[in-house]
Order: structure tokens, then C-alpha cells, then sequence
């Protein structure tokens, strides 16, 4: 059976975690770097929408993720993830995006939507627990590798791709321009006026029910 999206690559995680966020930025970086030229082929910040990106990835046939997962490596490395690998992915939960993920594959399964092949490229977490924070130095590094990685595996599938020309204009993938990372990066409050572990009034709340 043909599938409407040929092939759709897509960016998961919350760039409120500090690294939790490299699928969300490794996909803005490959859009930025990269345009699809089969208009059917979609590119997608799928940040924490869990189940709502059902509907898409019952659709495709082919689909890469960029994610920010546990596969048991160094911190800081970067490794592309195929076939059997992909189940080290999905057995592992870094924050409630990846159980959204885990159900939506199970279901497109159930349905036998499911995408006919799967490609993963995933970063080894060295910072999470710094609320509002941005990416680690060692996760902006491995941008362009995984931006690279990705390229050479939809070039693997025959996905027809061009690289962008310097200074051209394209659609954001997410229109918020507050959540642009430079943008983010320097509007950051400080830590006197923002807790870096989590919200301090919930904190506040809960110890005081306790």
C-alpha cells in the first residue's frame, strides 16, 4: 500500500530541558540546512506532541527522528540507531515526549500503519535537569553530525533533497520566533528569577501538602 508521506522527518523532545531539546534542534538545524523537493515528504518539530503525531506517522513510510535518548553510550555521543537497535530507543523513557512515542508506535502497530522502515538518530544526554536551560556545549557540537548523518541516511533511501544557499529564506518549522534558540538562549532569565531545577511556587505547594 502507498503511503500519502513518503518519507517524514521529525524532531522530538522539550527544549525546556536543556538537552532534552537536540531532537527539537537538530531538526530546526537540517531544515535550515536542507530543503525536501518531494512536496509529499514532510519535515516536522514534533517537540512534546506525543499522540498527536499519530495521524502522520500512520501516513508515512519511511521515518527519521532526531531524539535525545538513552542507548547506554557516553555522554555526549551521537549514534544513528537501525532496525532491532530501535527497540533501545523505545524501551528507554528520558521524560513523558518518550512514552507518547512508545504508544504511538505500539498503535500504529495495532493498526498495521505502522512506518516500513525507521531510522533514529540519537544523542547521548550530558545535561537535563536544568529548567529553561539550552543545549550543552557537547550537544550543540554533534548539530551538524547528526544534521550530516541524517542527510546520508535519506540519501540511503533515495529521499531527493537540496542544500540550502546561503542566506535563504524559509519557512520556520516552528513560527514562535521566542522559541528560536539564540532568541531563547538570550532572553533567559536569571537564576535569581527563575528557578533552574523547576517551578519553585509548585515546589513550595508540595512541600507545605506534605
Amino acid at each position: 500500500m502507498t503511503k500519502e508521506i513518503p518519507t517524514l522527518i521529525l524532531g522530538i523532545g522539550n527544549i525546556l530541558w536543556a538537552d532534552e531539546g537536540f531532537g527539537v534542534r537538530a531538526v530546526e538545524e537540517f531544515h535550515k540546512s536542507y530543503a525536501v523537493l518531494d512536496p509529499a515528504d514532510k519535515v516536522i518539530d514534533g517537540g512534546t506532541l506525543g499522540m498527536y503525531l499519530f495521524d502522520d506517522i500512520c501516513r508515512c513510510d519511511k521515518l527519521l527522528v532526531f531524539d535525545c535518548c538513552d542507548f547506554h553510550g557516553k555522554p555526549g555521543e551521537l549514534r544513528v540507531l537501525h532496525d532491532k537497535e530501535i527497540s533501545i530507543w523505545t524501551s528507554t523513557k528520558l521524560s513523558p515526549h518518550q512514552d507518547g512515542m512508545n504508544d504511538l508506535l505500539a498503535a500504529a502497530h495495532l493498526r498495521l500503519s505502522a512506518p516500513n522502515q525507521i531510522v533514529v538518530v540519537g544523542f547521548q544526554p550530558v545535561l537535563l535537569d536544568d529548567y529553561g536551560g539550552s543545549l550543552s556545549n557537547e550537544a550543540k557540537k554533534q548539530l551538524g553530525p547528526a544534521v550530516e548523518a541524517a542527510f546520508k541516511e535519506l540519501k540511503n533511501w533515495g529521499v531527493p533533497l537540496r542544500e540550502r544557499t546561503l542566506n535563504e529564506s524559509y519557512e520556520p518549522l516552528n513560527e514562535n520566533s521566542a522559541l528560536n534558540m539564540e532568541r531563547y538562549e538570550a532572553e533567559r532569565p536569571s537564576q535569581e528569577e527563575a528557578d533552574r531545577t523547576g517551578d519553585r511556587r509548585y515546589a513550595f505547594i508540595r512541600t507545605n501538602e506534605a
